[in-house]
């Protein structure tokens, strides 16, 4: 086998480039497993050095069916490889086993793709092929009894994978038209509205805190009277909860009602949000 044949060997094994190829065939005097092996070593210390970078691009990808659907992030360092082919088919092919593994990063990181190396293996080596920071990111997965879940993509880069990612859990025996249209519309409102949280109850305390501290900063040096600014901190957080609060926002299809009113006309006795989960990349 000639060298030019080697290397083009080399590079249907590794998926790295032809320079690199050529160095690890001279390197190992024509040996293509010792070549290989230096590859791998080399795609390691790549992939150390560029661990260091920043990753704020990347695409998140929505997996699963109405019973159970997940959401993974995959963060790179440009919007150019978020639309690589050889990043969005190893996007795709982690986002279906992460609905697998549960959402479980660690269990998910050691499972086998397709190539039969591990996720962690094959974050390496398109690392090296790629000459950019790749990571796992946040994900998540819902599955509920009696519930139906519905999501929505925004900003769609290919297929199942998008910028912006929203999941609905909606409680309820009924399987209507009704039931999907609001599905839909829930999770069009919650990508575009942002809510902490279902209810203003369920706002983490520490987030709270902290819009505290802000108020109470802002409005340190008003020169109002103590007793009004309490007042008006009293009025900011609540309606800091208000805003944040999924059922009590304003609907996005029809603004002068909130969300709540609107579950309330759909007049199905036994509907409820069970659940739901928004996921932008890099935010």
């Amino acid at each position: 086998m000639s060298d030019v044949e080697k290397i083009k060997k080399l590079r249907k094994l590794t998926g790295a480039g032809f320079k690199d190829c050529n160095s690890a065939i001279q390197e190992s005097n024509g040996d293509l497993d010792k070549a290989v092996e230096n590859l791998r070593v080399k795609g390691i210390s790549k992939a150390s050095k560029k661990m260091a970078r920043v990753a704020n691009e990347g695409v998140v990808a929505i997996s699963g069916n109405d019973k159970k659907t997940s959401v993974i992030e995959v963060n790179c360092e440009t919007d150019f490889v978020a639309k690589n082919e050889d990043f969005i088919n190893f996007v795709k092919e982690i986002s279906e086993l992460n609905n697998h593994c549960d959402s479980d990063n660690e269990k998910l990181k050691k499972t086998k793709m397709k190539n039969s190396k591990t996720v962690d293996e094959n974050i390496v080596s398109i690392i090296a092929k790629i000459g950019e920071k790749i990571t796992i990111g946040r994900s998540k997965t819902i599955s509920h009894k009696d519930s139906a879940n519905f999501t929505y993509l925004h900003t769609v880069v290919k297929d199942n994978l998008s910028k912006l990612a929203v999941i609905i859990s909606l409680q309820t025996k009924e399987n209507s038209d009704n039931i999907h249209s609001f599905g839909k519309q829930l999770a069009m409102h919650v990508a575009a509205s942002n809510p902490i949280a279902l209810e203003s109850s369920g706002i983490d305390s520490e987030i709270l805190k902290k819009e505290q501290e802000l108020i109470t900063e802002e409005l340190k040096n008003s020169g109002k009277p103590d007793e009004i600014v309490k007042k008006i901190s009293f009025g900011k957080i609540n309606k800091f909860k208000e805003d944040n609060s999924l059922l009590n926002q304003p609907w996005v299809m029809e603004p002068k009602k909130k969300v709540n009113e609107i579950l309330k006309e759909l007049n199905i006795p036994d509907l409820k949000i069970k659940d739901f989960y928004r996921l932008k990349i890099g935010e």
